[in-house]
């Protein structure tokens, strides 16, 4: 089978790393996590949104050819990073042509009352990398682009 680069698309809590997840085990596939990551390398220096963008720009630069060469060594990976702006998209892209590889940019249509309920229940069990308040999630809601088929990619709508 000729290695695939999945990634996900999708507000907080509407349960991007929960597919991944499933993805990774269903294909064998490798997941990269941004949480896990960036929770590892920068959990002290994210306080604001601002703090994530910067963090989470640094460690695009590191999974650019990480990415790119676990593709191209015919690995198939599930990216848990989100997907859900156009300039994220664009680096997933960049990745995409740099490796040449087949994708699917799996995108979960989710109403926010969804999500806010998904999110209090994640914070209440304390089990996640970071505890997004509601205002965050309204926040970083109002920036999502949801894909379009002129971005080129294959979406798979869940």
């Amino acid at each position: 089978m000729s290695p695939t680069l999945h990634m996900v698309c999708g507000k907080i809590a509407s349960g991007k790393s929960t597919l991944s997840a499933k993805l990774a085990a269903d294909i064998g596939a490798i997941m990269l996590s941004e949480d896990d990551w960036l929770g590892i390398l920068f959990a002290d220096q994210m306080k604001t949104g601002a703090d994530y963008l910067r963090c989470s720009a640094k460690l695009q630069l590191v999974m650019t050819p990480h990415v790119t060469a676990l593709l191209n060594a015919g690995v198939t990976v599930v990216l848990d990073f989100p997907a859900n702006t156009v300039a994220q998209r664009e680096w997933m892209r960049d990745v995409i042509r740099a490796s040449g590889v087949a994708h699917r940019l799996h995108y979960l249509d989710v109403p926010d009352e969804v999500c806010l309920e998904r999110l209090r229940s994640r914070n209440a069990q304390g089990g996640h990398a970071f505890s997004a308040t509601e205002e965050q999630f309204r926040r970083f809601a109002a920036h999502f682009v949801p894909p379009t088929e002129e971005e080129g990619f294959t979406i798979m709508r869940h």
